[in-house]
């Protein structure tokens, strides 16, 4: 059950938003002021905070701020606040979404578990990945083979990463320059062949002879256990 925590000065609409949440499957805990919700933000860490800008002692993009320099916890502003300056504001503080009031209590209960499914594939992707002798934490941005620490480029550790996150499948070159170099509308083939390559060298092995890193022509890259 996931666990909210709720920072809102308004009764009515704390007691509605309490109700509606509840029977939606989630558990909620209040906060009436900011500084009672930052409290009970990193002592409670609930799983996501829900938080309006009108509070009666800070500012909610305050709020917002001091929670992000302390916790990673997914927060969705509800607010009345419509003007698109104070959006981009909120947004830029480190919001999850923004939702407008008046809302239904099914949009927000669509949002919260929106957010909250985006927290879960970043905590997955944190995760140290294992594949055969190989493994790769993204924490500590640290890999190696056999016990071995391996010596990565930046880019080459984002591309071991990315393709071990998905071993066994073949990844098209056009995928890997858009989610490891950032490039969607360009980029070059090469620029994947070439890490490649690199990587190679640094797992001990050959393109004619591989053992983890598989082309496959004229469709992309995979990464296998070579003792599967």
């Amino acid at each position: 059950m996931p666990q909210l925590l709720l920072i809102e000065d308004d009764v009515s609409v704390r007691t509605a938003l309490v109700r509606a949440l509840s029977e939606r499957g989630h558990a909620v805990t209040t906060a009436a002021t900011a500084m009672t919700g930052l409290q009970q933000a990193v002592d409670g860490r609930p799983d996501l905070v829900v938080l309006d800008l009108g509070l009666p002692d800070l500012d909610g993009t305050q709020v917002l701020r001091m929670l992000r320099g302390v916790s990673r916890v997914p927060v969705i502003v509800a607010t009345a606040r419509d003007d698109e300056s104070e959006i981009v504001r909120a947004l830029d503080a480190g919001a999850d979404d923004y939702l407008v009031k008046p809302f239904g209590a099914g949009q927000l209960d669509a949002r919260i578990r929106a957010v909250l499914r985006r927290a879960e594939d970043r905590r997955d992707e944190q995760a140290p990945v294992l594949v055969g002798g190989l493994r790769i934490d993204p924490r500590a941005r640290e890999a190696s083979l056999d016990g071995r620490p391996l010596q990565l480029a930046p880019k080459e550790f984002d591309l071991l990463h990315y393709l071990a996150a998905r071993a066994g499948q073949v990844v098209p070159k056009r995928e890997l320059l858009t989610q490891v170099w950032r490039t969607p509308y360009g980029g070059a083939d090469k620029t994947v062949d070439v890490h490649v390559a690199w990587l190679r060298r640094k797992l001990g092995e050959t393109a004619k002879e591989p053992r983890y890193l598989h082309s496959v022509r004229g469709a992309g890259v995979k990464i296998v256990d070579p003792g599967a």
